[in-house]
């Protein structure tokens, strides 16, 4: 049986120019390095400057999946950006992007599932495709998301960096097999009893302002173990594959104890896990791209190579998506 799948043609990313260590973080708040470090993982992070928006970063990142995917702007059918950090309250980043690229045919459009952002992204672009709505997408994850930290809260103004990383899908014809290349299976979840636990205490309608980061850590870490296993599981059984059939987890770069404690339960070997959180903290719906890109460029990710993307963020969101590079 002959199927459609979103094959990945190419990716991209970009991280701003300056990096605030722990370090310099301890300049700005009572905090160390030991205390971030044996926490968070994180050792550093970037910083977008001043004049830099979202949608900048954005655009830097699909330049550069572009390139990889040898097509130009206007050959794309559907853009979408997930950020929980756009430039402004309307119109859509994703429409900012759109005409930097020069793409003049199809839409484009934001999404919002925070930290969950680009697997929610990449599904909704997959089901696009699928539908034979759009031959070619641009999936994009970026955030500005140091704008919205309180610096005055060491709990969480030391876990976020800014940045940006895209693909390219392309649609084409698949065996309806697990052999198959693109996207395979993806699985979205959500849960909003749960918006005490990781929330922005602002917005449009309830205060007038863009709001900081607020976290209950520890419920946060409980649910995300148990959560993001239980999500790969279900990946994993729709296609009939077994997490000794991963060869890379490209997971959301929250914090290693979460990556380190997500593979456990995978029984995963932590030498298949991507990790970038050491350099570019948590960039909310930027790092999954941010990490594949990484390690497609790197020479890790090879074709034919099966990865699982998962992540969760703020709502709470979770989801998983299993695809063959």
């Amino acid at each position: 049986m002959t199927v459609i799948r979103s094959v990945l043609r190419g990716c991209g990313s970009y991280l701003p120019e300056r990096i605030m260590s722990n370090e310099d973080m301890t300049e700005i708040v009572d905090t160390s390095d030991d205390w971030i470090v044996e926490r968070t993982g994180i050792r550093q992070r970037h910083v977008a400057h001043a004049d830099e928006k979202t949608s900048d970063l954005a655009i830097n990142a699909a330049k550069r999946a572009l390139e990889m995917a040898g097509i130009e702007g206007d050959d794309l059918d559907l853009i979408v950006v997930a950020t929980a950090t756009p430039d402004e309250t309307f119109p859509a980043t994703a429409t900012t992007v759109q005409a930097a690229l020069g793409m003049t045919k199809g839409f484009a459009f934001d999404l919002q599932a925070v930290c969950s952002g680009f697997v929610y992204a990449l599904a909704t672009a997959d089901n696009f495709i699928k539908a034979g709505q759009v031959k070619r997408a641009l999936v994009i994850g970026a955030e500005t998301f140091t704008r919205i930290l309180d610096y005055e809260d060491r709990t969480t103004c030391v876990l976020f960096g800014d940045g940006a990383g895209a693909v390219v899908l392309e649609a084409a014809e698949g065996a309806g097999e697990a052999s198959d290349q693109g996207i395979l299976s993806s699985h979205l979840h959500s849960d909003g009893r749960f918006h005490d636990m990781l929330y922005v205490d602002g917005g449009p309608s309830s205060t007038g302002t863009s709001g900081h980061v607020r976290m209950k850590g520890r419920e946060v870490f409980r649910h995300a173990v148990v959560n993001l296993a239980a999500v790969v599981d279900e990946a994993l059984q729709a296609v009939g594959l077994e997490s000794s059939d991963i060869d890379w987890l490209v997971p959301h770069q929250a914090n290693r104890r979460i990556l380190d404690g997500t593979a456990k339960k995978l029984n995963l070997s932590t030498e298949k896990v991507v990790v970038t959180v050491d350099r570019h903290a948590n960039t909310s719906a930027a790092s999954i791209p941010l990490a594949l890109d990484e390690a497609v460029r790197d020479g890790r990710v090879k074709r034919g190579d099966l990865l699982l993307l998962e992540a969760m963020g703020g709502g709470f969101t979770w989801g998983a998506c299993l695809l063959r590079w």
